[in-house]
């Protein structure tokens, strides 16, 4: 599974990465496989800081901005040779099952509201633009914190295209209301349908870190503080 998620990388991050404002992993070597090596491998440039899951910018409403500008370059249509994904761009309703398992996961008092989020965001009109480009996997493990700023974007294994909701849903797991809307300002394009639906995206994948991190602490932190930021 790993090395056809890199192959996506190793094909699309170069044609990508010179019209993206912050630096991605975009190979600079490229290994076929072999005899002793049956899977592609990449050298890729390092990128030194933390990831923004232990090391909160500095100032979260200029990091909100550069987000929202990177989005803003990154969500442009997508060639049809654009890689398939069947759980990341596509209709929000198609997340349903994982929603609602995942709702037996948290706290009573909290299903109720959590519940009418999800309903209120899959109500919401569907995406009927182009797909757009997509990172596919976006949250703070795979944001570079260095000198207190966003300094690259990491991880495009999942890079797919579809609902640019998808991408957008990072907004509520670093940043708080006021910071969301620095965001969206950035963004410049995200109608009142597409951050619903960005919200909902959130509360999707912040259940999904939540069910399966009994073992990951990170992205159980990840999840909780997105799923509170949801319920605001």
């Amino acid at each position: 599974m790993a090395a056809e998620l890199l192959a996506h990388e190793q094909r699309w991050l170069p044609e990508l990465s010179g019209r993206l404002p912050l630096p991605v992993p975009a190979p600079v070597r490229v290994g076929r496989p072999t005899a002793q090596y049956r899977w592609p491998w990449s050298v890729v440039p390092f990128f030194p800081g933390r990831i923004a899951a232990r090391s909160d910018p500095d100032d979260a409403w200029s990091a909100a901005a550069a987000l929202g500008g990177f989005l803003d370059a990154l969500h442009v249509p997508a060639p049809s040779e654009a890689p398939a994904n069947p759980f990341r761009g596509i209709p929000l309703a198609g997340r349903a099952e994982g929603v609602l398992t995942g709702l037996a996961h948290v706290e009573r008092a909290d299903r109720a509201t959590a519940l009418r989020v999800w309903e209120s965001a899959v109500a919401t009109p569907a995406w009927s633009g182009p797909p757009v480009w997509l990172h596919g996997d976006l949250h703070p493990a795979n944001l570079v914190i260095d000198r207190g700023r966003i300094s690259a974007v990491i991880d495009f294994g999942d890079i797919t295209s579809g609902d640019p909701a998808t991408d957008l849903s990072v907004a509520w797991m670093l940043f708080t209301a006021e910071q969301r809307a620095a965001l969206r300002q950035a963004y410049g394009r995200a109608d009142d349908a597409t951050w619903e639906r960005a919200r909902g995206w959130a509360l999707a994948l912040s259940l999904a870190f939540l069910s399966h991190s009994a073992d990951d602490p990170l992205m159980r932190g990840i999840g909780e503080r997105a799923f509170r930021a949801v319920l605001e």
